[in-house]
């Protein structure tokens, strides 16, 4: 392999870009970048074509969160993945790179322009950061998280891939509410009403009195 690359400066914007990503994920998404820029070179516009196999020996991560990862760094726009005939290619955003140099021939790369391919939307951003700090920010108190998690929209729990299991448990609390929200509920007078005229009906001298009554005629509430 090549190895004539000097240095390759990785700016403190990708650093802070990633804090949408929380914790141990964040630490694997620049280990997995890192392994991306081996290949991607200014000379080739910041393209590689890499395998899962490539990143993994490099990394020594699984398969899972390697492909994981490069899922998240594509959502980012930090590196976008492009498919084709014989696997996929990965082109770095330049927007987070300072110019390159190489030993041989000495050469200061132009400063990159914005690459309308890794226009970013605020959608995109909030999908990712929503659970990760909820989930980080009531550590600890899954009810909390679980309250907090079901205010969410449907498609942003269905869609994560990390906290599966809390929004499984979410989507169950959210769609609980809902119903609950629909319920018609009786009022609580009727309800002890009714329970009051069961205890009677149930009452054998309630009976026998009711029996007599309608066997000799005799109405009470006239008398009343």
């Amino acid at each position: 392999m090549n190895v004539s690359r000097g240095f390759l400066h990785i700016t403190y914007k990708l650093y802070h870009h990633l804090d949408l990503v929380d914790g141990e994920r964040k630490s694997h998404c620049l280990n997995v970048f890192l392994s991306v820029m081996k290949y991607a070179w200014k000379k080739n516009g910041y393209k590689a074509g890499l395998r899962h196999e490539t990143i993994h020996k490099d990394t020594g991560l699984c398969r899972t969160t390697i492909k994981s990862c490069l899922e998240t760094l594509n959502k980012v726009n930090i590196v976008k993945s492009v498919r084709g005939r014989s696997g996929k290619t990965y082109l770095v955003n330049e927007t987070f790179l300072r110019a390159e140099k190489l030993y041989e021939p000495t050469q200061i790369a132009v400063k990159p322009t914005q690459d309308s391919r890794f226009t970013a939307t605020l959608e995109e951003t909030i999908s990712i950061n929503n659970i990760g700090k909820i989930v980080k920010s009531f550590a600890g108190d899954t009810e909390k998280i679980l309250d907090e998690l079901s205010k969410l929209p449907l498609d942003e729990l269905k869609a994560e891939t990390v906290n599966v299991y809390l929004c499984k448990q979410a989507i169950q609390r959210k769609e609980d509410k809902e119903r609950e929200s629909k319920a018609t509920y009786v009022n609580a007078d009727k309800i002890l009403s009714a329970l009051s005229k069961i205890k009677k009906q149930a009452n054998p001298r309630y009976r026998e009195k009711v029996e007599y009554n309608k066997r000799n005629g005799i109405k009470p509430w006239e008398n009343k």
